[in-house]
């Protein structure tokens, strides 16, 4: 299987399966000296743990981290950052009468028909845990670009047809409630909404904002490698996606010109933007203003209710799926969001070194 790595220069390379052994990332290409241990990045992967609340999968594992190598002293020393955590509570045995089946809204016919074989339990390759070494490894370059003044918030913009309402806005009620919205009363209404659908076994789809401040202008080639086009890749690879928008996204198709351009305008020597309609990105590159991403995630394709498919040898049959899923994927996903747009942006920022001679002079000059 191809299509486990990305990046340029700072590559990340994730592995494991769902029920396998344990699941893990090489993170490649990361400058030696920055600050990290396993505390940094044990804080990420709690973020997306499971069995934390009545809306995830009471899957009960540690997901405790391990630095196997690249890092000595609490130092990064330029070479491959193995990341690992072990796989501990995984029930193989709640899969086992659907192995000869395929599930609604999962990869299992393409498994088949691409490979011939797939590992069954709990979807292998396809499975969000993947997720998990993009978290590790996300992390270290969360750290990185922390060095440069780069900052992230990242929360569930809607659950469902509910929204956030942006003047209710409180940052601080993320961390405060399982689902990560900063609007108290959508998240009332968005956990009544859950509680009822977990009654009758089934799921919700949600969004995810990311909002990345700070990075400086001109991050992102123009062509194949425009800084919009690296991100919508990045985060339309975790599996549950199904759009990211930046900016004002969809709706610019709606817009006109007169509204939709940014007018610019000049403030102590400081170029800035009257509004931000373009997300902070302007012909693939950035343009000084925050980063704005919108990840829109379907329901999880595993419910209790009932459903029909077919078998391996393509016969007709119902379903019903057992183990332990969630009803919702976006609380746990926003992290998965946020680590793999900074290893876009850290990746982008360390081939930016090289755009001028003036950088590359001030480097071995100095």
């Amino acid at each position: 299987m191809s299509g486990s790595i990305t990046g340029k220069i700072l590559k990340v390379s994730t592995w494991g399966e769902s029920h396998g052994a344990a699941i893990g990332a090489v993170l490649d290409g990361c400058p030696a000296g920055l600050t990290i241990d396993e505390e940094y990045i044990q804080a990420f992967l709690d973020r997306r743990k499971p069995g934390q609340s009545r809306f995830t999968t009471h899957r009960n594992e540690e997901d405790k981290v391990r630095i196997l190598s690249g890092v000595f002293e609490g130092k990064t020393t330029g070479t491959p950052i193995s990341l690992m955590i072990e796989n501990t509570d995984h029930r193989s045995a709640d899969y086992s009468n659907i192995k000869d089946i395929v599930r609604p809204g999962h990869a299992d016919y393409c498994f088949n028909e691409k490979y011939d074989i797939r590992d069954y339990r709990g979807g292998g390759r396809s499975s969000g845990r993947e997720t998990a070494g993009r978290v590790m490894a996300g992390a270290v370059a969360v750290r990185f670009l922390s060095e440069l003044g780069i900052e992230f918030l990242t929360y569930v913009d809607s659950v469902g047809d509910i929204s956030i309402n942006e003047d209710s806005f409180d940052e601080s009620f993320i961390k405060e409630n399982p689902l990560c919205m900063p609007d108290r009363d959508a998240y009332e209404k968005a956990s009544a909404y859950l509680d009822e659908l977990m009654k009758v076994g089934d799921s919700s789809g949600a969004s995810v904002k990311c909002i990345i401040k700070n990075v400086p202008v001109g991050i992102g080639e123009t062509v194949f490698d425009k800084l919009d086009a690296r991100l919508a890749g990045a985060i339309m690879s975790i599996g549950a996606v199904k759009a990211v928008e930046i900016g004002d996204g969809t709706a610019v198709s709606t817009s006109r010109g007169s509204v939709n351009n940014d007018e610019f305008y000049s403030e102590d020597g400081n170029v800035l933007k009257k509004t931000n309609h373009s997300g902070g990105i302007l012909g693939g590159m950035s343009d000084g203003s925050d980063i704005i991403i919108k990840a829109s995630f379907k329901p999880t394709p595993s419910i209790y209710s009932e459903q029909a498919t077919v078998d391996k040898d393509g016969n007709n049959v119902n379903i019903n799926i057992k183990g332990r899923h969630d009803p919702i994927v976006a609380p746990r996903a926003a992290v998965v969001v946020e680590t793999m747009t900074a290893l876009v942006v850290a990746d982008l920022m360390l081939s930016n070194m090289s755009s001028k001679l003036e950088n590359v002079l001030k480097i071995y000059n100095e």
